[in-house]
């Protein structure tokens, strides 16, 4: 959340047409090359391009779009303002993340031939996320951005004083909620195959990315981001996540109406998948399934056509209870309604500490350790 371009390497970027290159494509992968002093060979040449191709596995395709578009705003940013991204420019870069808090907030009057569209300031997570962007960018580029340089890291440091906000938090979608989501589905190809992508979702309190990367058995595709194991008592999930591999336990529910295993083998069952990705889309005529893996972002339209339908949350404007729901509300609705020992919890979303976990109990109670009365007071 979706290729990243190649482009061509630094000592052509300056070109007449550089600007507009750089705002179409995304960061140059030129960081593996053979040593200046090494001859070239048909094995190392091959050894170059497998080398490249586990350089760019060490981002997920979302992360290196991301990135990619982070680089080609800065670049419109520097163009419009008649500046060259390269190389790279510590006091270039506080200037940038200075108007993404505050666009045109102290910048000098611009040219009324020129004049600029108006733009929302950026929450600090987005400026961070950015300059994350940017780093990785200009490292492709060979050069170094110092996010350390008091240039960068002074006005950083005031964006966050002055901008910093609590978090939003996503509604956690609750067990009755679901139950009302799940009833406004269809009974066809379609109707199984999201009712076993919420159910699957909420019971292993997995991300909507992680949903749509499971395969059927093991290194069934190259862009598996793991399997699913269909077993007597459940179902088990062995995911590859952002700390490495972990595995998810999903038991039989209580009906089958509710129960994500009998979701999920409906779905196989009936769409014929027995290798492959496991949630691709529907033939045009809702008859077949087609091989083609469903996008991350299907499951945030699901929810969110899933909410709109089942009239969740009716004394908010549609638009704002819409908001309020997103993928992560799967996993906050798992953390708020298991009742268990916190540490299974923790497990099952795959989180390093019981502090990430808290933030995703959205009815936990707070005051279940009254430090007040155990003081004396």
């Amino acid at each position: 959340m979706e290729e990243t371009p190649e482009k061509s390497a630094s000592d052509r970027i300056n070109g007449p047409d550089a600007q507009d290159r750089d705002e179409r494509a995304g960061p140059v992968d030129t960081t593996i090359s053979l040593p200046s002093h090494v001859a070239g060979s048909g094995t190392l040449d091959r050894l170059v391009e497998t080398a490249r191709d586990y350089a760019r596995q060490a981002a997920s395709e979302n992360t290196l779009k991301a990135y990619a578009n982070d680089w080609a705003h800065f670049a419109r940013w520097c163009r419009m303002r008649g500046a060259d991204p390269l190389p790279s420019s510590p006091q270039l870069i506080g200037l940038y993340i200075a108007d993404l808090a505050a666009p045109g907030g102290k910048a000098p009057s611009q040219s009324a031939s020129r004049p600029q569209p108006a733009s929302r300031p950026l929450s600090v997570s987005s400026i961070e996320r950015r300059l994350s962007g940017l780093t990785w960018g200009y490292a492709q580029r060979g050069e170094r951005l110092d996010r350390k340089d008091r240039h960068i890291a002074s006005v950083l440091a005031g964006i966050r004083r002055r901008h910093s906000r609590p978090p939003v938090q996503k509604e956690a979608i609750l067990p009755e909620d679901l139950s009302d989501m799940l009833a406004t589905l269809p009974h066809d190809l379609r109707g199984l195959r999201d009712r076993a992508i919420l159910l699957i979702g909420f019971a292993g309190g997995l991300r909507r990315s992680e949903i749509v990367s499971l395969d059927h058995g093991k290194d069934d595709t190259p862009d598996s981001g793991g399997w699913a194991e269909i077993l007597d008592d459940g179902v088990l999930l062995t995911l590859r996540g952002k700390t490495g591999w972990r595995e998810v336990e999903i038991a039989r529910g209580s009906s089958d109406q509710t129960c994500p295993v009998h979701a999920l083998s409906q779905w196989l069952h009936y769409a014929r998948i027995d290798f492959g990705p496991i949630f691709v889309s529907v033939s045009r005529n809702g008859l077949k399934a087609t091989s083609e893996r469903l996008s991350d972002k299907h499951v945030a339209r699901l929810i969110k056509a899933c909410v709109h339908n089942a009239g969740l949350r009716p004394e908010l404007p549609e638009v704002e209870r819409i908001r309020l729901f997103s993928g992560h509300s799967l996993r906050a609705g798992l953390a708020s309604s298991a009742e268990v020992d916190e540490r299974y919890v923790q497990k099952q979303l795959g989180h390093a500490s019981a502090e990430m976990t808290r933030r995703y109990q959205r009815r936990r109670d707070r005051f279940r350790v009254n430090l007040t009365k155990a003081a004396g007071l």
